[in-house]
Protein backbone atom coordinates (compact mmCIF):
# COMPACT_ATOMS: atom_id res chain seq x y z
CA UNK A 1 0.00 0.00 0.00
CA UNK A 2 2.86 2.58 0.98
CA UNK A 3 4.67 2.33 -1.98
CA UNK A 4 1.03 2.95 -3.96
CA UNK A 5 0.98 5.65 -1.80
CA UNK A 6 4.45 6.88 -2.88
CA UNK A 7 3.79 6.48 -6.54
CA UNK A 8 0.86 8.30 -6.73
CA UNK A 9 2.52 11.16 -4.22
CA UNK A 10 5.48 11.58 -7.12
CA UNK A 11 3.22 11.90 -10.31
CA UNK A 12 1.68 14.97 -7.87
CA UNK A 13 4.66 16.62 -7.35
CA UNK A 14 5.26 16.78 -10.76
CA UNK A 15 1.91 18.37 -11.36
CA UNK A 16 1.84 20.74 -8.91
CA UNK A 17 5.57 21.14 -8.83
CA UNK A 18 5.96 20.86 -5.39
CA UNK A 19 7.99 18.50 -2.79
CA UNK A 20 5.88 16.03 -0.82
CA UNK A 21 7.74 14.22 2.10
CA UNK A 22 5.91 10.94 3.50
CA UNK A 23 6.00 10.29 7.37
CA UNK A 24 5.12 6.28 7.38
CA UNK A 25 3.48 4.95 10.65
CA UNK A 26 4.80 1.33 11.29
CA UNK A 27 2.06 1.05 13.85
CA UNK A 28 -0.49 3.04 14.88
CA UNK A 29 0.14 5.57 17.20
CA UNK A 30 -3.23 8.00 16.96
CA UNK A 31 -4.72 10.91 16.18
CA UNK A 32 -1.67 12.98 17.66
CA UNK A 33 1.12 10.67 17.46
CA UNK A 34 1.73 10.90 13.75
CA UNK A 35 3.06 14.28 14.40
CA UNK A 36 5.63 13.60 16.75
CA UNK A 37 6.58 10.97 14.11
CA UNK A 38 7.03 13.56 11.90
CA UNK A 39 8.67 16.37 14.00
CA UNK A 40 11.50 16.75 12.17
CA UNK A 41 9.38 17.50 8.74
CA UNK A 42 7.28 19.73 10.50
CA UNK A 43 9.62 21.56 12.91
CA UNK A 44 10.84 24.32 9.91
CA UNK A 45 11.86 27.44 10.44
CA UNK A 46 9.07 28.53 12.93
CA UNK A 47 6.30 28.08 10.43
CA UNK A 48 2.29 27.22 10.95
CA UNK A 49 1.65 23.79 9.37
CA UNK A 50 -2.02 22.27 8.85
CA UNK A 51 -3.45 19.26 10.41
CA UNK A 52 -6.26 17.70 8.34
CA UNK A 53 -8.66 14.74 8.79
CA UNK A 54 -8.18 12.74 5.67
CA UNK A 55 -12.06 12.04 5.33
CA UNK A 56 -13.71 15.52 5.33
CA UNK A 57 -14.92 17.00 2.51
CA UNK A 58 -15.77 21.32 2.45
CA UNK A 59 -14.70 24.04 0.97
CA UNK A 60 -11.08 24.26 3.00
CA UNK A 61 -10.38 27.86 4.34
CA UNK A 62 -6.74 27.90 4.28
CA UNK A 63 -5.70 31.50 3.58
CA UNK A 64 -8.73 32.92 6.43
CA UNK A 65 -7.06 30.22 8.95
CA UNK A 66 -3.76 31.60 8.22
CA UNK A 67 -4.68 34.91 8.60
CA UNK A 68 -7.32 34.29 11.81
CA UNK A 69 -3.88 32.15 13.38
CA UNK A 70 -1.70 34.68 12.94
CA UNK A 71 -4.15 37.00 14.20
CA UNK A 72 -4.58 36.07 17.81
CA UNK A 73 -1.14 34.44 18.37
CA UNK A 74 -1.51 31.39 20.26
CA UNK A 75 -0.09 27.72 19.61
CA UNK A 76 -3.04 26.05 17.49
CA UNK A 77 -6.52 26.94 15.47
CA UNK A 78 -9.48 24.30 15.11
CA UNK A 79 -12.07 24.53 12.56
CA UNK A 80 -15.75 24.04 13.99
CA UNK A 81 -18.64 23.80 11.88
CA UNK A 82 -22.22 23.77 12.87
CA UNK A 83 -24.15 20.57 13.10
CA UNK A 84 -28.03 19.16 13.69
CA UNK A 85 -27.44 16.61 15.67
CA UNK A 86 -24.37 17.65 18.04
CA UNK A 87 -24.99 14.97 20.42
CA UNK A 88 -22.93 12.32 17.85
CA UNK A 89 -19.83 14.51 18.01
CA UNK A 90 -17.60 15.80 20.52
CA UNK A 91 -19.01 19.76 21.23
CA UNK A 92 -16.72 23.09 21.65
CA UNK A 93 -17.19 25.31 23.97
CA UNK A 94 -15.57 29.02 23.19
CA UNK A 95 -15.48 32.33 23.74
CA UNK A 96 -18.14 33.82 21.00
CA UNK A 97 -16.20 36.69 20.49
CA UNK A 98 -12.42 35.98 20.53
CA UNK A 99 -13.02 32.22 19.64
CA UNK A 100 -10.86 31.51 22.80
CA UNK A 101 -11.51 27.55 23.77
CA UNK A 102 -12.96 26.73 26.94
CA UNK A 103 -13.12 23.04 26.95
CA UNK A 104 -14.48 20.45 25.25
CA UNK A 105 -17.82 18.38 25.81
CA UNK A 106 -17.99 14.61 24.67
CA UNK A 107 -21.27 13.59 23.03
CA UNK A 108 -23.47 15.46 24.96
CA UNK A 109 -26.79 14.02 26.16
CA UNK A 110 -28.10 17.93 26.71
CA UNK A 111 -27.83 20.97 24.14
CA UNK A 112 -24.60 22.51 25.18
CA UNK A 113 -23.31 23.53 22.27
CA UNK A 114 -23.85 22.99 17.47
CA UNK A 115 -20.22 23.75 16.90
CA UNK A 116 -18.29 20.46 16.44
CA UNK A 117 -14.71 19.83 15.42
CA UNK A 118 -14.43 19.45 12.00
CA UNK A 119 -10.75 17.95 11.43
CA UNK A 120 -9.13 21.16 10.27
CA UNK A 121 -6.08 22.33 12.29
CA UNK A 122 -3.47 24.93 12.00
CA UNK A 123 -0.81 24.73 14.68
CA UNK A 124 2.58 26.66 15.90
CA UNK A 125 5.61 23.75 15.39
CA UNK A 126 5.88 24.74 19.78
CA UNK A 127 3.37 22.48 20.64
CA UNK A 128 4.87 19.36 18.91
CA UNK A 129 6.60 19.83 22.03
CA UNK A 130 3.27 18.27 24.10
CA UNK A 131 3.06 15.38 21.96
CA UNK A 132 5.04 12.37 22.74
CA UNK A 133 6.01 9.38 20.08
CA UNK A 134 3.44 7.00 21.44
CA UNK A 135 -0.16 6.25 20.45
CA UNK A 136 -2.18 9.34 21.90
CA UNK A 137 -5.07 11.21 21.02
CA UNK A 138 -4.97 14.70 20.05
CA UNK A 139 -8.61 15.09 20.94
CA UNK A 140 -8.64 14.05 24.00
CA UNK A 141 -5.26 14.15 25.35
CA UNK A 142 -3.80 17.33 23.95
CA UNK A 143 -6.38 19.59 23.21
CA UNK A 144 -7.99 19.81 26.73
CA UNK A 145 -4.71 20.86 28.06
CA UNK A 146 -4.10 23.80 25.09
CA UNK A 147 -7.30 25.10 26.12
CA UNK A 148 -6.99 25.16 29.50
CA UNK A 149 -3.94 27.03 28.83
CA UNK A 150 -5.57 29.52 26.97
CA UNK A 151 -3.66 28.00 23.70
CA UNK A 152 -6.48 26.76 21.33
CA UNK A 153 -8.69 29.20 19.43
CA UNK A 154 -11.29 28.26 16.86
CA UNK A 155 -12.62 29.77 13.54
CA UNK A 156 -16.07 29.22 12.31
CA UNK A 157 -16.37 27.19 9.06
CA UNK A 158 -18.86 28.94 6.34
CA UNK A 159 -20.53 27.03 3.62
CA UNK A 160 -20.53 22.59 3.57
CA UNK A 161 -19.14 19.99 5.40
CA UNK A 162 -19.30 16.31 5.65
CA UNK A 163 -17.49 13.34 7.30
CA UNK A 164 -17.02 10.91 4.33
CA UNK A 165 -15.51 7.93 6.26
CA UNK A 166 -18.84 5.73 5.23
CA UNK A 167 -19.81 5.43 1.68
CA UNK A 168 -23.34 6.49 2.44
CA UNK A 169 -21.55 9.98 3.83
CA UNK A 170 -19.35 9.65 0.91
CA UNK A 171 -22.14 9.88 -1.36
CA UNK A 172 -23.87 12.71 0.84
CA UNK A 173 -20.93 14.81 1.13
CA UNK A 174 -20.84 14.38 -3.08
CA UNK A 175 -24.08 15.97 -3.15
CA UNK A 176 -22.84 18.67 -1.32
CA UNK A 177 -19.60 19.46 -3.23
CA UNK A 178 -21.51 19.40 -6.53
CA UNK A 179 -23.79 21.92 -4.66
CA UNK A 180 -20.89 24.45 -3.88
CA UNK A 181 -19.89 23.92 -7.86
CA UNK A 182 -23.18 25.03 -8.92
CA UNK A 183 -22.64 27.99 -6.70
CA UNK A 184 -18.79 28.98 -7.19
CA UNK A 185 -18.33 27.40 -10.46
CA UNK A 186 -21.27 26.26 -12.43
CA UNK A 187 -19.07 26.38 -15.69
CA UNK A 188 -17.67 23.54 -15.12
CA UNK A 189 -20.74 20.70 -14.46
CA UNK A 190 -22.44 19.14 -17.58
CA UNK A 191 -26.03 20.47 -18.72
CA UNK A 192 -27.89 19.50 -21.74
CA UNK A 193 -30.37 17.39 -22.89
CA UNK A 194 -30.16 13.80 -20.56
CA UNK A 195 -28.26 15.51 -18.01
CA UNK A 196 -30.43 16.84 -14.88
CA UNK A 197 -29.73 18.48 -12.02
CA UNK A 198 -25.79 18.85 -10.75
CA UNK A 199 -23.40 16.34 -12.64
CA UNK A 200 -19.78 16.32 -13.05
CA UNK A 201 -18.34 14.89 -16.42
CA UNK A 202 -14.47 14.38 -16.93
CA UNK A 203 -13.64 15.54 -20.53
CA UNK A 204 -12.12 12.68 -21.39
CA UNK A 205 -15.68 10.23 -20.14
CA UNK A 206 -17.86 8.76 -23.23
CA UNK A 207 -21.77 8.44 -22.79
CA UNK A 208 -23.79 7.14 -25.16
CA UNK A 209 -26.95 7.83 -26.66
CA UNK A 210 -30.25 8.40 -24.62
CA UNK A 211 -28.86 8.41 -21.29
CA UNK A 212 -30.24 10.51 -18.37
CA UNK A 213 -27.59 11.28 -16.25
CA UNK A 214 -28.41 12.93 -13.00
CA UNK A 215 -28.94 14.73 -10.58
CA UNK A 216 -25.81 14.29 -8.13
CA UNK A 217 -23.63 12.20 -10.34
CA UNK A 218 -19.78 12.46 -10.95
CA UNK A 219 -18.31 10.19 -13.57
CA UNK A 220 -14.63 9.80 -13.81
CA UNK A 221 -11.78 10.13 -16.45
CA UNK A 222 -12.03 7.41 -19.15
CA UNK A 223 -15.29 6.25 -17.86
CA UNK A 224 -17.45 4.68 -20.75
CA UNK A 225 -21.11 5.04 -20.48
CA UNK A 226 -23.05 2.99 -23.09
CA UNK A 227 -26.85 3.53 -24.50
CA UNK A 228 -30.05 4.21 -22.65
CA UNK A 229 -28.12 3.98 -18.79
CA UNK A 230 -29.68 5.95 -15.92
CA UNK A 231 -27.55 6.65 -13.12
CA UNK A 232 -28.52 9.23 -10.40
CA UNK A 233 -26.97 10.41 -7.04
CA UNK A 234 -23.21 7.94 -7.72
CA UNK A 235 -19.70 8.14 -8.31
CA UNK A 236 -18.67 5.95 -11.69
CA UNK A 237 -14.66 5.83 -10.62
CA UNK A 238 -12.01 6.25 -13.38
CA UNK A 239 -11.76 3.68 -16.30
CA UNK A 240 -15.14 1.90 -15.26
CA UNK A 241 -17.45 0.67 -17.63
CA UNK A 242 -21.22 0.88 -17.47
CA UNK A 243 -23.15 -1.42 -20.44
CA UNK A 244 -26.83 -0.69 -22.00
CA UNK A 245 -29.73 -0.10 -20.52
CA UNK A 246 -28.29 -0.26 -16.43
CA UNK A 247 -30.22 1.59 -13.91
CA UNK A 248 -27.69 2.90 -10.84
CA UNK A 249 -28.39 4.78 -7.84
CA UNK A 250 -26.55 5.62 -4.85
CA UNK A 251 -23.62 3.40 -6.25
CA UNK A 252 -19.59 3.83 -6.09
CA UNK A 253 -18.58 2.19 -9.25
CA UNK A 254 -14.81 1.59 -8.58
CA UNK A 255 -11.77 1.95 -10.84
CA UNK A 256 -11.70 0.22 -14.17
CA UNK A 257 -14.99 -1.85 -13.11
CA UNK A 258 -17.61 -3.62 -15.42
CA UNK A 259 -20.94 -2.84 -14.59
CA UNK A 260 -23.17 -5.54 -17.33
CA UNK A 261 -26.31 -4.76 -19.45
CA UNK A 262 -29.80 -3.91 -17.92
CA UNK A 263 -28.32 -4.10 -14.29
CA UNK A 264 -30.06 -2.81 -11.91
CA UNK A 265 -27.42 -1.54 -8.79
CA UNK A 266 -29.11 0.94 -5.97
CA UNK A 267 -29.11 2.02 -2.04
CA UNK A 268 -25.28 2.27 -1.63
CA UNK A 269 -23.93 -0.63 -3.85
CA UNK A 270 -20.27 -0.10 -3.35
CA UNK A 271 -18.21 -2.03 -6.49
CA UNK A 272 -14.27 -2.16 -5.41
CA UNK A 273 -11.86 -1.81 -7.98
CA UNK A 274 -11.99 -3.75 -11.19
CA UNK A 275 -14.86 -5.42 -10.37
CA UNK A 276 -17.18 -7.54 -12.90
CA UNK A 277 -21.15 -7.75 -12.67
CA UNK A 278 -22.75 -9.85 -15.08
CA UNK A 279 -25.35 -8.80 -17.76
CA UNK A 280 -29.09 -8.46 -15.97
CA UNK A 281 -28.51 -8.74 -11.84
CA UNK A 282 -29.69 -6.70 -9.24
CA UNK A 283 -27.60 -5.46 -6.45
CA UNK A 284 -29.36 -4.03 -3.44
CA UNK A 285 -26.63 -2.49 -1.05
CA UNK A 286 -23.60 -4.71 -1.93
CA UNK A 287 -20.19 -4.45 -1.31
CA UNK A 288 -18.12 -6.24 -3.26
CA UNK A 289 -14.08 -5.87 -2.63
CA UNK A 290 -12.18 -5.56 -5.56
CA UNK A 291 -11.00 -7.97 -8.21
CA UNK A 292 -14.46 -10.39 -7.83
CA UNK A 293 -16.68 -11.15 -10.56
CA UNK A 294 -20.49 -11.31 -9.74
CA UNK A 295 -22.61 -13.90 -11.24
CA UNK A 296 -25.66 -14.16 -9.33
CA UNK A 297 -28.04 -11.24 -8.10
CA UNK A 298 -27.46 -9.77 -4.22
CA UNK A 299 -31.15 -8.90 -2.92
CA UNK A 300 -30.15 -8.34 0.22
CA UNK A 301 -27.09 -5.95 1.65
CA UNK A 302 -24.09 -7.58 2.23
CA UNK A 303 -20.23 -7.89 1.88
CA UNK A 304 -18.83 -10.01 -1.24
CA UNK A 305 -15.56 -11.11 -0.49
Amino acid sequence: MSELLDREMRIQEERLGIRISLSHEKEPLGTAGPLALARELLNVDNESFFVLNSDVICDFPFKDLLQFHHNHGKEGTIVVTRVEEPSKYGVVMFDADSGRIHRFVEKPQVFVSNKINAGIYIFNPSMLSRIQLRPTSIEKEIFPVMAEEGQLYTMKLQGFWMDIGQPKDFLTGMCMYLQSLRQHAPERLRTGPGFLGNVLVDPTAQIGENCTIGPNVTIGAGVVVEDGVRIKRCTVLKGARVRSHSWLESCIVGWSSSVGQWVRMENVTVLGEDVIVNDELYLNGANVLPHKSINESVPEPRIIM
